[in-house]
């Protein structure tokens, strides 16, 4: 089980300082609260007398890593850290100041869940939670969630899985489940952190020591200004015309390959640089997003944000494997994440094809593709795509960019891979290389054809 740490000991965990916000003003619902539970009161008193708080939620202004922040903290030790009126009324202010100022919110949540004693009028606050989710979406400024221990209930479901992008402390329980309320024959497993990010619905386990650290990346990030100290985020929808990012040079010497064929045999040398050695080459600094959000994750398929010359970018790379259903929903969900906040992306296509099995069958390959497609379609801000290795058919289309995608002299771009085709049309298998000539898949084919705007080279 993770520490424990009071919100107090949280908020300086992370901050540089913290000042907090004024509390919300509210009519008094009388003795014991609104459905007049007996022996409430009793319990806030007792509640404030251990823990100092007034309430579950403390809410202020804060500077990590010298940058600007709203805060929200959940105090566990102010009954179990749980939602009533009040505390939804701070959580409420909070994302109504981060988007008034335009700064991020981050969200140190420790909670067990609604408040009982406060019945239906606890459970709606997650309706107001969510709407406030949807304004500070709506309006580009980021949100990042840490998960203490414990994050369930609404509060998970809310504040913390309604984060763009979500930290949590290790062997912290993290579900939607309480521990008094789950299954007696459930695994264990299931309702922590690690369980969770294993599944793609947390982005990193950070350790307590280098939580400011990380919160400071992010921010940096996140607000699309890479430089230490104050910054603010984008303009709603980011802005007007952001310029491009340019496609990495490649990291290979040599001309384009003589044949299909050799095309072909190049991008499938294991030998090859892949996506990470790009990524490492063009980014000084990145950190990921991990997990469609669904349940899934592509160990193929790396998204995220890193700063290059200056400027964030957010990437999605494929690896060389073939994607999965959810690697299609990861992609699709770090460029609309960069769409909102008005950050460039760049695309690294690399995969034989879909992933074509039972269970990506199962797990919806087509709407996930459709999916990956129509972000892409979507996009206010620009998208830049390097074709890096393989670019099998569909699954590696729905990667590139429009108008915007560019060849490695080692990569090959096909409707269908050149043995499947001859297979198709009743070749033997000895066909194949002919095939591929005839596919026209070459980099300088792609380029006469119109369906990459160049070949990148070495040279910086």
């Amino acid at each position: 089980m993770a520490e424990r740490l009071t919100a107090r000991e949280a908020i300086a965990l992370v901050t540089d300082d913290f000042t907090p916000l004024s509390v919300p003003d509210r009519e008094s619902s009388g003795s014991d609260g609104p459905i007049r539970w007996a022996g409430y009161d009793a319990s806030r008193a007792r509640a404030a007398a251990s823990t100092g708080e007034d309430e579950s939620v403390l809410h202020g202004t804060a500077t990590i890593g010298g940058r600007p922040a709203v805060l929200v903290a959940f105090e566990f030790g102010f009954l179990g850290g749980s939602l009533g009126r009040a505390a939804g009324d701070r959580l409420v202010a909070a994302y109504g100041t981060a988007e008034e100022r335009r700064i991020p919110l981050v969200s140190l949540v420790a909670t067990g869940g609604s408040r009982m004693q406060e019945g239906m009028v606890a459970l709606t606050q997650l309706q107001r939670v969510a709407a406030a989710t949807v304004r500070l979406r709506e309006s580009g400024v980021p949100h990042v969630a840490v998960l203490r221990d414990p994050s369930t209930g609404g509060g998970w479901a809310t504040v913390g899985a309604g984060a763009d992008v979500v930290l949590a402390l290790p062997s912290a329980q993290v579900a939607f489940a309480g521990s008094r309320v789950r299954p007696q024959d459930a695994d264990p497993a299931a309702y922590t952190a690690e369980d969770q990010w294993k599944h793609g619905h947390v982005d990193a386990l950070v350790r307590p020591e280098e939580l400011r650290g990380t919160l400071s990346l992010w921010l940096r990030l996140l607000s699309g200004d890479p430089a230490p100290g104050t910054g603010s985020a984008p303009s709603p929808g980011g802005p007007a015309s952001p310029a491009p990012a340019p496609p990495p040079r490649a990291l290979v010497d040599g001309g384009p390959p003589g044949t299909g064929w050799a095309a072909v045999s190049r991008a499938r040398d294991p030998r090859r640089p892949r996506a990470g050695a790009y990524l490492d080459a063009y980014f000084e600094e990145r950190a990921a997003v991990r997990g469609d959000r669904a349940g899934g994750v592509d160990p193929g398929v790396e998204c995220g944000f890193g700063i290059h010359a200056g400027r964030v970018v957010a990437y999605a790379a494929q690896d060389g494997s073939a994607t999965s259903p959810a690697g299609f929903r990861t992609v699709a969900r770090l460029v609309r994440l960069a769409d909102r906040l008005g950050i460039p992306v760049l695309t690294l296509i690399d995969t034989p094809g879909a992933a074509n099995d039972a269970e990506a069958e199962r797990s919806g390959a087509g709407p996930a593709i459709a999916d990956a497609f129509a972000a892409l379609a979507g996009a206010r801000v620009p998208v830049t795509s390097l074709l890096i290795g393989e670019g099998g058919s569909g699954g590696a289309l729905a990667l590139a960019a429009p108008g915007n995608t560019w060849a490695a002299p080692d990569g090959y771009f096909s409707v269908i891979a050149p043995e499947l085709a001859a297979a198709i049309l009743k070749r033997p298998p000895e066909q194949a290389p002919a095939t591929a000539d005839q596919l026209r898949l070459r980099p300088q084919d792609l380029v006469e054809l119109g369906v990459v705007r160049g070949i990148v080279t070495s040279e910086a």
